[in-house]
């Protein structure tokens, strides 16, 4: 995996100004914002890292970016959980944050190219994925087939839907999508997203699979993947919920004597063999 030495060169405890030159609510829990810094500076971050995110008088909050660094600006969804988190939400175009990092590893861009992609999605961990995913897409002559699967709990809070159509029209991506219990304006796939994988039409065994989800999604792909016979060395897990202060300072997501803030949150699978708490 790579590591950014971004941080390395500022105070890793004093945010950087952004403002919000958009915003939009996608469902009922989540919001996207899309922000510039005000020093007019890049974000410099890589696809499936994290920043901190900070409301004056409130506190800050770890948050993945979700936008490729091929693109303007840097783009968060935020989930609507607490209240740093609620006052995001309550931000207009021109309101400013604080940020601070980017932080952690990302994508090992280098190793994944010319290879075939896998991306399993589970609700919100479309969120970090979708960093890669349109790193590829704006560079889609470096990667083999890319396929993605997205599964979210209910019809209702799917989000980027416009995204996903776009995806799903392009030649060169095979989109898949479920949600776990049918509706009524659904006609497509309705189980968990692994009821997906059988659906795919490249060989598992030669391809890197990228994973983002909730807990349970984590446990049930494993095991699919194991009987796919794909080795864990092709398996790369985003661990981002575990993020807390984000310098390996507070402990928060410290397991087995490594803080996932700087040696993740992006892992392979295989590297986390001795550390049975990760999944």
């Amino acid at each position: 995996m790579c590591e950014c030495s971004c941080a390395d060169k500022k105070d890793i405890y004093l945010p950087a100004l952004a403002t919000v030159s958009k915003q939009e609510l996608l469902n009922d829990t989540e919001m996207y914002l899309h922000l510039q810094l005000d020093s007019g500076e890049p974000l410099g971050h890589a696809a499936g890292q994290f920043v901190e995110v900070s409301v004056a008088g409130l506190g800050e909050a770890p948050i993945s970016v979700s936008s490729s660094p091929t693109q303007d600006g840097f783009e968060l969804v935020v989930r609507n959980v607490g209240s740093v988190t609620n006052a995001i939400h309550n931000l207009k175009a021109g309101d400013k944050l604080g940020i601070r990092g980017p932080y952690g590893s990302g994508y090992g861009i280098d190793e994944l190219k010319g290879k075939d992609l896998v991306f399993i999605c589970g609700g919100i961990g479309l969120v970090p994925q979708r960093s890669l995913i349109n790193y590829v897409i704006d560079n889609r002559g470096d990667f083999g087939a890319v396929t993605i699967l997205q599964g979210t709990k209910d019809y209702t809070q799917r989000f980027f839907t416009d995204e996903l159509a776009r995806w799903d029209a392009m030649d060169d991506i095979t989109m898949l999508e479920t949600i776990d219990e049918a509706h009524p304006e659904w006609s497509g796939n309705v189980g968990v997203v692994t009821t997906l994988i059988p659906k795919i039409d490249i060989d598992l065994t030669q391809a890197a699979i990228l994973v983002c989800g909730p807990p349970i999604m984590y446990k049930f792909v494993l095991i699919t993947m194991k009987e796919k016979n794909v080795a864990k060395e092709n398996i790369f897990v985003n661990l981002e919920r575990r993020m807390k202060c984000g310098v390996g300072k507070c402990g928060h997501c410290q397991m087995n004597g490594q803080y996932v803030c700087q040696s993740g949150p992006v892992y392979r699978y295989s590297d986390l063999d001795n550390i049975p708490e990760a999944i």
